[in-house]
């Protein structure tokens, strides 16, 4: 069975590496000769939305899935194989104000937000929201970008200016004491499974630690029936992941992505089966695996240098995943995971690790 994927990020690299022990084969759609994806399976090289290239992506595939959210929908219309997830669960994460409502109709806590078009929505929504606020761009943002926090009015100058030619959502600035992500997956015949909620930590926008699992039961609970209603709405198969904040011990969406995760990193030295096997098992209709955490585990990102491997390898228990990335600030090339057996210990490898790869980042 071979799987066509649309994108060849490092996240679809990751996919084929889980998917090659189940005896299936991989295709990929991406830009980039040069993409991570490239360096595991053959890859076709075009536009996401060149629709040739994508019907001949699906005609030598049985199934179709993407890496990457940001793929123009209309383009995947009439596929001749499976598209998994579908193309309405994928149009529904592309734009921050779908986003919102589908979590306000599932009874999903979210941010107070105000769908913004011009410079007068925005003054009518800080009335309403009030500052501080943050003013997002409907689509395309993602690690931070697009997106600008207003603490006075003339913030709210300066974001218009930068922002205001798109589609925007305003949104209240939550008062969070942490960041944790859900990560499940659904099967063809509608069987779920659920990953141990994770607790990340961002600087600049992008994620640059999680620890899993997080430990705290009635927020696993909680995560758990919210995603299950998201899942259960699409008849969605594959993974899908919601990222909250945690604010006076409620969980409020911030959003979500039809895909596997960057928090879900962990997953492949520390859980029973990764992230990455169950979307591939999910798609392909193969039953999903146990998600069961083997002890308490951490994911540092790599970001817009590699360190040593050498430097890296040295510490025991370390697990090192190079994306094979040219580098650049702010560019995601890699990541390190350890897996501990206990959550104090983990925490002090994460130090230790952290003073040595990213001094500027802090756990709490």
């Amino acid at each position: 069975m071979r799987i066509g994927v649309v994108g060849g990020g490092q996240l679809g690299r990751m996919l084929a590496i889980a998917g090659y022990p189940l005896g299936l084969e991989f295709l990929f759609l991406d830009r980039s000769r040069s993409a991570p994806a490239g360096q595991v399976a053959p890859l076709l090289e075009a536009d996401l939305g060149d629709r040739a290239r994508l019907l001949e992506l699906a005609s030598r595939s049985d199934v179709v899935t993407f890496d990457w959210e940001n793929v123009p929908v209309e383009s995947l219309r009439g596929l001749p194989c499976p598209l998994r997830p579908s193309r309405l669960a994928l149009a529904a994460t592309q734009d921050r104000a779908s986003e919102k409502r589908l979590f306000e109709r599932l009874g999903i806590p979210t941010t107070r937000w105000r769908s913004v078009e011009s410079r007068r929505d925005l003054t009518r929504a800080l009335q309403e929201i009030g500052l501080p606020a943050m003013l997002k761009t409907r689509r395309l943002g993602y690690d931070g970008k697009g997106q600008a926090a207003l603490r006075t009015e003339r913030d709210a100058d300066a974001a218009w200016e930068r922002l205001g030619a798109a589609p925007l959502i305003c949104e209240e600035l939550v008062p969070f004491d942490s960041e944790v992500s859900i990560i499940g997956a659904r099967s063809v015949d509608g069987a779920t499974v659920f990953y141990p909620l994770c607790l990340n930590t961002h600087a600049g926008g992008i994620l640059r630690v999680t620890r899993a699992p997080d430990g705290r039961a009635r927020l696993q609970r909680i995560a758990e029936r919210h995603l299950a209603r998201v899942l259960a709405h699409f008849r969605y198969v594959g993974v899908l992941t919601i990222e909250y904040f945690v604010s006076a011990g409620r969980l409020i969406a911030n959003e979500m992505a039809p895909r596997v995760h960057n928090s879900g990193h962990w997953t492949i030295e520390g859980a029973t089966t990764s992230q990455f096997e169950n979307h591939v098992r999910a798609v392909a209709g193969l039953p999903l695996g146990q998600t069961r955490a083997l002890g308490h585990s951490a994911m540092i990102n790599l970001i817009g240098h590699m360190p040593s491997r050498a430097r890296i390898l040295a510490l025991g228990g370390v697990h090192l995943h190079a994306y094979g990335k040219e580098p650049r600030p702010g560019r995601k090339l890699g990541h390190c995971t350890l897996v501990a057996p206990t959550a104090r210990a983990r925490d002090a490898w994460v130090r230790r690790l952290l003073r040595q790869l990213a001094p500027d980042i802090r756990i709490p």
